[in-house]
């Protein structure tokens, strides 16, 4: 199913097809020269796949308020609509990620089926105890699966098992759980007993997992408890996973860290634990802005796909990490920030492979800092657009992404069809 004009797009790329092959070459001469095949980087790099976050189509919020965009979505068909587009230009994003009940609809078979007709599946889907929705028995204004009160972890626990059977319908294999559990002031929860409530509720989750299924555990430092917050690094986060089982592991969102922590070093932890889920990309200057991926620190989003790259090189077992977006658009259409950070990823992921790995494990293990920081330099500071543009070309994609998207008129012509949205309060994004 085409939303874009397939037309359109030859048209866009029709103007470029010679640049692309010049630089293409060009780049693959240099590479040579490093002992390193362009073919090959460029094969790898299209087999990674990162799933959308179906929120992440729409406009996100602040604490503040909240700035509605032409053309939001209006329930999850729509959203799907919007990652349509995204894979169909950037080629990079073959999968959705669910947030229920943000995403709840009366049919999921036509949901699935419509996901397909866009050439999209469904990745790890997320539940949500950290706000209330109506109707519901027990409010989470003092914790979901940690709070005092057991009815309310009855209720929290549920509807996980629910989001779980909705995966199930739609094809996902992972379930995602990030409670926003804490305090705001000293005294406020017992901090201990918090943490063995969550666990007792986490293992009745885990247990309800289908065959192949895995557990996400997603910690956060801050917010919306900025005391303390029951799952608040990848500390509690191993903790947690290690109590329950081999197939609950930890998921890394960029921006729920300390500042100032090393990232990087998280990720080779878990990975060295067998404990690495996956990531959520976004990118941050003070917390968990939730800005483009890359858009701050691309040397950092880099530093932590050397890691990623390193531990596939070397065989470790079980690595499989899962990749997704994890964004909120307050200034930018949606759909242009997420084909760039999709495109950041893939960037990050080449430019990795690009580490000569024989020359820094020789480095290191001389404990020559300087020959050892310049070879990931070496990779980081290659320009592989030529492998990005050429490997959306042979998908069928753009070559410049956001470019056909606004020739298109995508946002005009959907901003007719749905009805514009009134400003309001915040909206969350995990």
């Amino acid at each position: 199913m085409h939303l874009i004009d397939p037309d359109l797009i030859q048209e866009h790329n029709g103007h470029q097809l010679q640049h692309v092959a010049r630089d293409y070459a060009h780049l693959g001469e240099q590479l040579a020269r490093r002992g390193i095949d362009v073919d090959a980087v460029r094969q790898r790099v299209a087999a990674l796949g990162v799933a959308l976050p179906s929120w992440g189509v729409g406009t996100g919020g602040t604490r503040f308020a909240r700035f509605p965009g032409p053309g939001e979505p209006r329930h999850v068909f729509d959203k799907l609509q919007d990652c349509g587009v995204i894979q169909q230009l950037a080629r990079a994003t073959p999968t959705v990620s669910l947030h229920i009940p943000w995403d709840q609809c009366s049919d999921w078979s036509a949901l699935r089926e419509t996901a397909s007709g866009y050439g999209l599946g469904f990745d790890a889907i997320n539940s949500n105890t950290f706000s209330d929705q109506r109707g519901q028995a027990h409010s989470y204004k003092f914790g979901s699966l940690s709070h005092s009160d057991a009815g309310t972890r009855e209720q929290a626990v549920a509807h996980n098992v629910e989001c779980i059977r909705i995966g199930q319908r739609l094809g996902s294999r992972a379930l995602t759980v990030w409670v926003g559990d804490g305090s705001n002031f000293p005294g406020q929860q017992h901090l201990r007993r918090a943490f063995e409530r969550y666990l007792e509720s986490a293992r009745q989750i885990y247990q309800a997992l289908p065959d192949g299924w895995r557990m996400f555990l997603e910690h956060k430092l801050c917010e919306p408890a900025f005391y303390s917050t029951v799952i608040q690094d990848w500390g509690s986060s191993y903790l947690a996973a290690s109590a329950l089982g081999p197939r609950a592991q930890c998921l890394v969102d960029l921006g729920h860290h300390a500042p100032s922590v090393n990232i990087e070093m998280i990720v080779a932890r878990l990975i060295g634990a067998g404990k690495l889920a996956g990531f959520h990309f976004n990118d941050s200057k003070y917390g968990d802005d939730d800005l483009d991926a890359g858009s701050v620190a691309p040397y950092r989003l880099f530093l932590v796909f050397n890691e990623l790259v390193a531990a596939a090189h070397e065989g470790v077992a079980g690595f499989a990490p899962a990749y997704m977006l994890d964004q909120s658009h307050n200034v930018t259409d949606p759909i242009e920030s997420l084909m760039g950070s999709a495109a950041q990823v893939q960037r990050s992921y080449a430019q990795a492979l690009l580490v000569e790995r024989g020359l820094l494990d020789a480095a290191q293990d001389a404990n020559d800092a300087l020959l050892a920081s310049q070879t990931l330099k070496r990779g980081f500071e290659t320009d592989v657009t030529p492998i990005l543009q050429r490997l959306r070309l042979d998908a069928g994609g753009a070559i410049d992404p956001v470019a056909a998207y606004r020739a298109s008129g995508y946002r005009a012509r959907v901003a007719r069809e749905r009805p514009a949205r009134t400003a309001g309060g915040s909206s969350g994004i995990v």
